[in-house]
């Protein structure tokens, strides 16, 4: 009978490999009991990976709308409680003119100039609200104030305009008016609609022609913003100071604030007081429906996300199915193999022990 040397080199070199291998095995495993998944998906699943990576962007896409459709909330929220400030500051340049009832009373009339004075300065502020660093009613033009305060020296140029206005239609009159009291009830009719309305109303826009409204009052653009809140839908989500409801609270206000105090009849006073009531009404009525439009983004908004959330649920079960591992199972074989590290450990240890020199 014949035997063959096998030196405890040989041994301890294939002890040492087999640890090797068991410790990268242990690593994937660990990996996988951690994330729940193949730890590497391309292996695992061969030629039904490309499934699974269409499913993970369709999962990133929809989690991109779900972040992106929470900004969009808070900005129509913003936008909500800037356009209720403005509709309660026109409401109460209603009840001012309202409650004057035609007084003659310098008092009243001085007091009346103050609060629309007053709600034309929250009206500014409202409108030049802003979040995120953008101004919600700047419409694309985010980056640009919308509205000029009228109270302060930016209103400059707007007054300087309705006095020009003001001084060329009275010059215009025959006989010419040297005087505020000389109007009559028809010529301030006619000045209020013929004269100030066209400044703040574009009167024929499909044919080019433009008001003052956006060289004295509004840097704002037009074009509003859109943003896409699912993969089929797009929805205003903001509104423009150039709305026909901000446009006739800025000319109501103007009426009031120039012309209720003036030095005219009392026919005329009531003729002032009628127009910017008639303009403040039709304000209201305006800037109320901007905020429905934005209360119907809102809600369409509100839906969109919980649509979103039922897909993603539907796409993270797809997901879990295909990449998904038995992690009782993994955590097991891991528990095996590190026991068979540590006997192998064991082994390594008593074979690097053996010497001849320990039996001489």
């Amino acid at each position: 009978m014949k035997t063959s040397f096998v030196s405890n080199l040989a041994i301890q070199n294939a002890m040492r490999l087999t640890i090797q291998q068991s410790q990268a095995e242990v690593v994937k495993l660990q990996a996988e009991v951690t994330t729940g998944r193949h730890a590497d998906v391309g292996i695992a699943l061969g030629g039904t990976t490309s499934r699974s990576l269409d499913l993970q962007r369709e999962m990133a896409r929809m989690k991109t709308l779900t972040t992106t459709n929470a900004v969009v909330t808070q900005r129509l929220g913003a936008s909500q409680e800037a356009l209720k400030t403005v509709s309660d500051a026109a409401q109460s340049i209603n009840k001012v003119l309202i409650g004057l009832s035609g007084s003659e009373s310098a008092d009243q009339l001085a007091i009346a100039k103050t609060e629309v004075t007053n709600a034309l300065s929250i009206f500014s502020s409202a409108v030049n609200t802003s979040f995120n660093g953008e101004f919600l009613f700047s419409g694309i033009n985010t980056d640009v104030k919308p509205m000029i305060d009228y109270n302060s020296a930016e209103g400059a140029a707007a007054k300087a305009a309705y006095n020009t206005a003001l001084t060329t239609f009275m010059a215009a009159q025959a006989p010419p008016l040297t005087a505020m009291k000389q109007f009559s009830s028809a010529q301030m009719n006619d000045f209020i609609t013929n004269t100030l309305e066209p400044m703040y109303i574009d009167t024929n826009p499909a044919a080019g022609d433009q008001s003052r409204w956006q060289t004295d009052w509004s840097s704002a653009s037009d074009q509003t913003m859109t943003s896409r809140i699912s993969t089929t839908e797009v929805v205003a989500s903001s509104t423009s100071a150039n709305s026909d409801g901000m446009r006739k609270f800025a000319l109501a206000s103007v009426i009031a604030t120039e012309l209720l105090g003036a030095d005219v009849s009392s026919a005329v006073r009531t003729t002032v007081s009628n127009a910017a009531m008639g303009y403040i009404g039709e304000a209201i009525s305006g800037i109320d429906a901007q905020r429905s439009d934005l209360g119907i983004s809102e809600a369409r908004v509100k839906k969109a996300n919980t649509s979103l959330a039922a897909q993603i649920k539907l796409v993270t079960t797809h997901i879990s199915d295909l990449e998904g591992i038995d992690t009782y199972e993994a955590s097991t074989r891991m528990n095996t193999l590190l026991t068979q590290i540590e006997t192998s450990y064991t082994l390594t240890s008593r074979l690097q022990q053996l010497s001849l020199i320990n039996f001489l």
